[in-house]
């Protein structure tokens, strides 16, 4: 999604919130992917809908109670949440809206294939599929044929990459071609391909402190550990008084121990190294 201004701004928030979201174990970033992609449908068929979910007179809040009344019952409540929070931001357009879920469904899929350690063969298999289409003008006409039903292409597909291929590359690839929104194949797969590799560099880091970290001293340690790891780091910050002042950070299996003040200060001086 190529975003501007208003809508770039909602649209990281958004990611944000998803991220923080399907850190949480016990969250399903398949099944939230799929409730995802079923909002896009809705407003995207829904014109009206839509322009009243994004209208910058009405409040935020109101918005917010309209789209949990459209949706309860119908999704998750974790699904409902972040469609309430995207539509109290502010939006340029209308459509960005429905853009910036349809990149969400995306992530989240892209999500739930790199904790079950699958990302990097959906990212070879995007690849080599955009390279399938590029060299079959055939197949190409077939899965981008306006008049070919969604089940037919859906056919199509399956012929293709049942048990070929990872669930999470079908089922991103499917709704690429069952409904690509006014993209070409050739430019959705490879919005995909950036997003699976941009899913790739993220990495977490579970920081636990005594006390909660001002903003000032999260902005510096997230910047110190991305300049560490080489990586963009997300925080998942928790608070556990027996850690007695000090801080404790793991990012994957390595466990940092230290002083507030001497691990920011010992960030400080290997980056200036």
């Amino acid at each position: 999604m190529t975003a501007h201004g208003a809508s770039r701004e909602a649209l990281s928030a958004a990611r944000e919130r998803l991220d923080a979201l399907t850190d949480n174990t016990g969250v399903d970033a398949g099944h939230l992917a799929d409730e995802l992609a079923a909002v896009t449908a809705l407003l995207d068929r829904e014109v009206s809908l839509r322009r009243v979910l994004t209208d910058p007179a009405q409040a935020g809040e109101a918005k917010a109670e309209l789209a949990g009344r459209l949706l309860g019952g119908k999704v998750g409540g974790e699904t409902a949440d972040l469609v309430a929070g995207m539509v109290r931001s502010r939006w340029s357009a209308s459509r960005d809206l429905v853009d910036a879920l349809e990149e969400l469904a995306d992530v989240a899929d892209l999500t739930a294939a790199q904790k079950s350690g699958a990302l990097d063969t959906v990212e070879d298999e995007l690849f080599r599929f955009g390279r399938i289409v590029a060299s079959s003008t055939e197949l190409r006409a077939a899965l981008t044929d306006r008049a070919a039903t969604a089940t037919a292409k859906s056919e199509l597909l399956r012929s293709l990459l049942g048990g070929k291929a990872a669930a999470t590359t079908e089922r991103l690839v499917e709704r690429l071609v069952t409904a690509p929104r006014g993209r070409s194949l050739e430019s959705g797969l490879e919005s995909l391909s950036k997003l699976a590799a941009d899913r790739r560099e993220r990495m977490v880091a579970v920081v636990t402190s005594a006390v909660p970290l001002s903003d000032p001293q999260k902005q510096r340690l997230g910047a110190a550990l991305a300049k560490i790891y080489g990586r963009q780091m997300h925080l998942n910050l928790d608070v556990d008084p027996e850690v007695l002042g000090g801080i404790r950070v793991q990012v994957g299996d390595e466990v940092i121990n230290g002083s507030i003040a001497d691990r920011i200060e010992d960030a400080h001086r290997r980056m200036a190294g």
